[in-house]
């Protein structure tokens, strides 16, 4: 039997690109925790992606897929399994003044596999 990462490799790539467009990266390739914890129609998006996630992708170790309802945050899950094979995931603590209140959260960037070998 053939693995779903030869069978849908295409579709992996193509899913991967849509959770970087849901993400809406800003100029340095990044995105804050806070700001995906608050924004409910980029959680919904991502998770409306689980039933095409299901078809073709191996999910067995992405729990925000497999049981969503057991995690606190499936969406994050979801963003970081289908974007390993194609970007680096790194994150750092971060402060951000939201309406005159610094607020402490994670950042998020992503950096294309292939351009990390260029650098």
């Amino acid at each position: 039997m053939r693995l779903k990462s030869e069978l849908y490799a295409k579709e992996q790539e193509e899913l991967s690109s849509k959770i970087i467009s849901i993400l809406a990266l800003d100029i340095d390739n990044s995105t804050t925790l806070y700001e995906l914890d608050n924004n409910k129609e980029k959680q919904q998006e991502i998770m409306k992606l689980i039933p095409d996630i299901r078809k073709y992708v191996s999910y067995a170790c992405i729990k925000g897929v497999r049981e969503p309802e057991k995690v606190n945050r499936p969406y994050l899950s979801i963003i970081k399994h289908l974007t390993k094979p194609y970007y680096h995931f790194y994150n750092s603590d971060t402060s951000i003044l939201v309406i005159d209140k610094k607020v402490r959260t994670k950042r998020y960037i992503l950096i294309k596999r292939n351009q990390l070998k260029e650098i």
